[in-house]
């Protein structure tokens, strides 16, 4: 079992201001747009969205991966987050518009906000 002080560590970074912020924003996004069906401005749902879609995915894989291993102190390598960058990219601009066509659109600018979302998790949030 994870001690009580290794475990705060752990989830040191579902407290982080920035992980908050991105959460609730991503949150609301989903909220207004599928939940309420509320129409949105276009470079909320076609960029901003994807940027703030890796930074929640990989802090709470961040925070699995501490609980898992039992190391409140671990840091996604870099190959892992380049391994998520990438999966996401071709499932979301490769595959899904190929399988779904009518229900997903490739756009190659999302991998771009993906990429730029994953550099922000490196850059402030994957941290000891």
């Amino acid at each position: 079992m994870v001690s009580h002080r290794a475990g705060r560590l752990a989830l040191a970074p579902l407290r982080r201001p920035l992980f908050v912020a991105g959460a609730a924003l991503y949150g609301g996004y989903q909220l207004l747009s599928r939940g309420l069906h509320q129409p949105l401005p276009g470079w909320v749902t076609s960029w901003l969205a994807d940027a703030l879609a890796m930074p929640v995915i990989l802090t709470l894989a961040l925070v699995a991966q501490r609980l898992l291993r039992r190391r409140p102190r671990f840091v996604l390598p870099d190959g892992w987050l380049l391994a998520a960058w990438l999966y996401v990219s071709v499932w979301f601009e490769l595959l899904a518009p190929w399988l779904r066509p009518a229900r997903y659109t490739a756009d190659w600018l999302d991998v771009l906000a993906y990429a730029a979302g994953t550099w922000a998790f490196r850059r402030w949030l994957n941290r000891p």
